[in-house]
């Protein structure tokens, strides 16, 4: 079958190899069909990726075709179209037992630290299949990358009409967006390029985006008459963007990192005790995020239609990933396509 492998940073190739064994107990076989290209590939490829051993073969955020399964309580049957819950747990470590398997001790996550779906077919747990009748394999796609906001929005405790600052218009800022949103947020959104800061208010109905490069803390005093945001998500995995986002938090509010980066991160500790502020990681996303997130795409409560803005076949996509990482390219998600 055909395989894309990082051989080494900025280094694809395309190799035939062999297909997936014979299925056992727990597992499924599944044609991949839809492949979203995240930050993490981008960063792989750039060799900026933490936690990456090369060679490797990306890709995490999947939509597939069931084409062997053996019997299971789920009724999952050959067929059937699913998102895949990329993130292998063992199930018994302290984070699994306290039902908080998205940081699991010996997380092993598809395309990351195994190698991923960016291939023909392959093998993957019953149980990280979440099936659909309704979203297309495009949309199934994207579950993966929403579920990584959904979850941060839900470390947040959002409240009604609080005001709430993203930073980052990436793909998993604009999940950000979405579940705050829907949790009633007054949005402000904070990013150094144009175009994505249009795109949040053109598609996302955005009130509020301040130019990070134009005194953003003027800017943001102005739009909350100088009480600023009670909740901060820093989604930039950029080492001053992160440390900067501690002096847009209001006194008693909470900053909550989603981006991740391979560095440092310092900060004022009074300051950080006079505002008492509440600071947050949030890592990947649950069994029960992905549930409610096809149940809302199913019920167009969140709209996926903007989000894809570049698309490639599978045979392409060695050619054109590099234009991928050109801010020209105005690109806010790409999505491969493998059809039969």
């Amino acid at each position: 079958m055909q395989t894309i492998i990082l051989e080494k940073p900025e280094h694809f190739t395309l190799k035939d190899t062999l297909e997936p064994g014979e299925v056992t107990a727990d597992y499924a076989r599944v044609s991949v069909r839809r492949i979203g290209i995240c930050g993490t590939d981008l960063h792989a490829y750039r060799g900026k990726q933490p936690f990456f051993n090369y060679p490797r073969i990306l890709g995490h955020e999947l939509g597939v075709e069931i084409v062997e399964i053996g019997n299971n309580d789920l009724g999952l049957q050959p067929g059937d179209t699913c998102a895949v819950e990329p993130y292998l747990t063992c199930g018994k470590c302290i984070a699994c037992r306290c039902q908080k398997p998205n940081c699991c001790v010996e997380m092993k996550v598809l395309g990351v630290h195994i190698d991923g779906g960016m291939r023909e077919q392959i093998t993957v747990p019953i149980n990280k299949l979440h099936k659909s009748d309704h979203l297309t394999l495009e949309q199934l796609s994207l579950i993966e990358m929403l579920g990584i906001g959904a979850h941060a929005v839900d470390r947040a405790q959002l409240e009604s009409d609080e005001f709430v600052l993203v930073i980052g218009a990436g793909p998993i800022g604009l999940s950000v967006i979405q579940f705050a949103q829907l949790a009633g947020a007054k949005l402000i959104v904070m990013d150094i390029v144009q175009n994505r800061l249009a795109f949040c208010r053109q598609h996302f109905g955005v009130q509020w985006t301040v130019e990070a490069q134009n005194d953003p803390l003027s800017q943001l005093e102005m739009i909350t008459k100088g009480d600023l945001p009670t909740v901060v998500f820093d989604v930039t995995g950029n080492t001053k963007s992160m440390e900067s986002a501690f002096s847009y938090v209001a006194n008693g509010g909470k900053l909550v990192f989603v981006g991740l980066v391979q560095s440092e991160i310092t900060f004022s500790d009074p300051e950080f005790h006079r505002r008492e502020i509440t600071l947050l990681s949030t890592r990947n996303s649950t069994p029960k995020d992905f549930k409610r997130i096809i149940s809302l795409v199913e019920q167009e409560k969140v709209d996926t239609k903007p989000w894809i803005t570049h698309r490639s076949s599978f045979q392409e996509m060695i050619s054109v990933f590099p234009n991928w990482l050109v801010p020209e390219s105005n690109i806010i998600k790409a999505v491969v396509s493998l059809d039969s």
